[in-house]
């Protein structure tokens, strides 16, 4: 890939900003839209949000960390970047697709390259009816939300509520209970990618229920579809010493 046009996006903070002064003075580069890789600086919600931003123009990401936790970057370093790119390896992420009905009859749609999340707005724990592909697998769901992740996705929030770590390539996504009280101790299920996950709110006057997908919130629904979009993807480069499937294996070893 040394041949090739590169582009710097960055995030606001200081460390971010700093790091893309550093390359642009060492590194030609172009527009996004004139490039043949993206090298996104910044956490991992900036990683996020350079995935949707570019996702149309089909360019593989490049990302090094300057946020806190980085599970979706490289590490930072201004030497070899042209070298490394030529060794890193490619892997496609297909995000979900969020189809949402609200309270006032609004059709939203939106696109998680992480997770769809349901959540009460209230004091007022949610109810939730959750159907697989047009089979009603819980009735009544009584939690403060529930969640679709995918692979990529499985340890941010995800991890984070208890549900589990999946390996890149595992044709799955985690369906996930937020503090589920019924059903007792349900913690969630596995399921193929290919599934959709239907979500219906049950008394949504007196529990209101939000969603997300990634960083878009949308209030009041009444009823979510979740399922992954396998017409969209992005390509996401990584160094082979720091790949999401080594750092998958190591979170479920992490203590």
């Amino acid at each position: 890939m040394s041949e090739n046009k590169i582009a710097f996006v960055a995030g606001k903070s200081a460390s971010a900003q700093g790091a893309l002064d550093i390359l642009s003075r060492i590194y030609p580069h172009v527009e996004p839209d004139e490039a043949d890789v993206i090298i996104a600086l910044g956490g991992d919600g900036f990683m996020l949000r350079t995935l949707h931003r570019y996702l149309k123009l089909k360019k593989p990401v490049y990302g090094m960390n300057r946020g806190s936790v980085g599970f979706l970057m490289n590490e930072f370093r201004a030497d070899d970047l042209m070298e490394r790119l030529t060794r890193a390896e490619a892997i496609e992420l297909h995000p979900l697709r969020m189809e949402a009905i609200c309270s006032r009859g609004e059709k939203h749609h939106s696109l998680a390259f992480n997770e769809v999340s349901l959540f009460r707005e209230t004091g007022q724990a949610a109810h939730i009816r959750v159907s697989i592909d047009g089979v009603e697998r819980i009735e009544e769901m009584v939690c403060d939300g529930v969640l679709v992740a995918t692979t990529a996705g499985s340890t941010a929030y995800n991890m984070s509520a208890y549900g589990p770590i999946l390996p890149l390539g595992s044709g799955v996504l985690a369906l996930t209970a937020i503090s589920a009280y019924r059903p007792r101790r349900w913690r969630g299920a596995i399921l193929p990618h290919q599934a959709t996950v239907e979500m219906e709110v049950l008394d949504p006057v007196k529990r209101p229920v939000g969603a997300s997908a990634d960083s878009t919130e949308i209030r009041d629904v009444l009823r979510v579809k979740v399922f992954e979009d396998r017409s969209l993807w992005s390509t996401v480069l990584y160094d082979p010493e720091h790949n999401l499937d080594e750092r998958i294996l190591r979170e479920q070893f992490a203590n």
